[in-house]
C-alpha cells in the first residue's frame, strides 16, 4: 500500500496523457499489415513464435523475477544477456522497467499504481499509462541496486539497440517477411502479452490468498506469460523464482530458469517458504468449504 514515505509524484498523481508518445506505439500495429505484401511464409511464423517465447522469456526472467524482484543470482555477463533479451521486446530500458514494477508492488490497486485496472479501468491500465507525461522517466532510487552498473545504465539510456538490432538480424535472415512477420508481429504479441498481466490478473481469476489488491491466478494467463499468470501467488509472495506455487501450476519460465541452474548460468532461485505454500493448502481448503478468508499483507521483497 501507499505510505507517507513514498509520496505520489504529480505526474501520476494529476495524470495527462501525452498521445504524440503513442505514435510509435501505433506505427507498429499498422506495420503489421505490410503482410499483405510480404506475405506470411512458414518460416517467418516459426521466427515469430521463437522470438516471442524467448523474449517473453526475457521479460519474465529477467525484466520481472531478477531485475524486479532479485529472485535469483546470476553472473554480470548473463545479468547483461538477460537485459538485452527483454530490451529486445522493445519495452523501454531494463532499469526503466524494474523500478516501474517495483512502484506497482509498492501501491497495487492503491493512489501511486501506474497501471491499476481496479483504479483507472482496462485501457489505461493495458497501454494508456505508457502514454502519460513523466512515465518515461526512470527512478533511479527505486533501482540502485542495478543502476550501479554502467552498463546497464547504458542499455536503459540506448533502450531502442536491442529491438534494432534483433530487427536487423530478422530482415537478414528472411528479409521482409521476417522483418514484418518475424520481428514485429511477434514484438507486438509480446507487448499484449505482457500487458494482460496488468489489465487482466488484477481482474479476473481466482483469488488463493486475500492480499491487499486485487491481483488474481489466471491458467490462461499463465500460458500466454509462460507463468506470470499465477499473479495472486506473486502478490502474496513476490520474493519467490516461481510464481506457479503448486506442481500443478504451470510456469514455464522457472521450469527453464531451473534448468538453468543444473548448468550453472544461475543460481539461489528463491523458494516459495512452507509457511506460505502452507497458508495457500488451508485458503484453498477454505475456500472450498465457503469460509470468508481475512487479508493479508504482501511480504516486502
Amino acid at each position: 500500500m501507499a505510505s507517507s514515505t513514498d509520496p505520489v509524484p504529480e505526474w501520476l498523481a494529476k495524470p495527462r496523457l501525452d498521445w504524440s508518445g503513442a505514435i510509435p506505439f501505433i506505427l507498429c500495429h499498422l506495420v503489421a499489415f505490410a503482410a499483405i505484401w510480404t506475405g506470411v511464409p512458414w518460416q517467418a511464423l516459426v521466427l515469430a513464435a521463437v522470438l516471442y517465447f524467448v523474449r517473453m522469456w526475457g521479460i519474465t526472467a529477467g525484466y520481472h523475477r531478477y531485475f524486479s524482484h532479485r529472485a535469483f543470482k546470476t553472473s554480470r555477463v548473463f545479468q547483461f544477456v538477460l537485459a538485452f533479451i527483454a530490451m529486445s521486446s522493445s519495452q523501454r530500458g531494463v532499469l526503466w522497467w524494474a523500478a516501474h514494477h517495483r512502484r506497482h508492488h509498492k501501491h497495487s490497486d492503491h493512489p501511486g499504481d501506474l497501471h491499476s485496472p481496479v483504479l483507472d479501468g482496462f485501457w489505461h491500465s493495458h497501454v494508456g499509462w505508457l502514454f502519460v507525461d513523466g512515465s518515461s522517466a526512470t527512478e533511479l532510487d527505486r533501482i540502485k541496486d542495478f543502476a550501479k552498473y554502467p552498463e546497464l545504465r547504458w542499455l536503459d539510456r540506448y533502450y531502442l539497440v536491442p529491438p534494432i538490432a534483433l530487427g536487423a538480424l530478422c530482415f537478414a535472415l528472411l528479409g521482409w517477411p521476417g522483418l514484418v512477420v518475424g520481428f514485429f508481429w511477434s514484438t507486438i504479441a509480446t507487448w499484449h502479452g505482457t500487458f494482460v498481466i496488468n489489465s487482466l490478473a488484477h481482474v479476473f481469476g481466482k483469488r488463493r490468498y486475500e492480499t491487499t489488491d486485487d491481483s488474481r491466478n489466471s491458467a490462461l494467463l499463465a500460458l500466454v506469460t509462460l507463468g506470470e499468470g499465477w499473479h495472486n501467488n506473486h502478490h502474496r509472495y513476490q520474493a519467490s523464482a516461481r510464481n506457479g506455487f503448486f506442481w500443478w501450476e504451470v510456469d514455464v519460465t522457472y521450469g527453464v530458469l531451473k534448468g538453468l541452474s543444473w548448468l550453472g548460468v544461475v543460481w539461489d532461485l528463491r523458494p516459495v517458504p512452507e509457511k506460505i505454500l502452507a497458508e495457500g493448502r488451508r485458503n484453498d481448503e477454505a475456500r472450498s468449504a465457503g469460509v470468508i478468508l481475512a487479508e493479508q499483507p504482501e511480504p516486502a521483497e
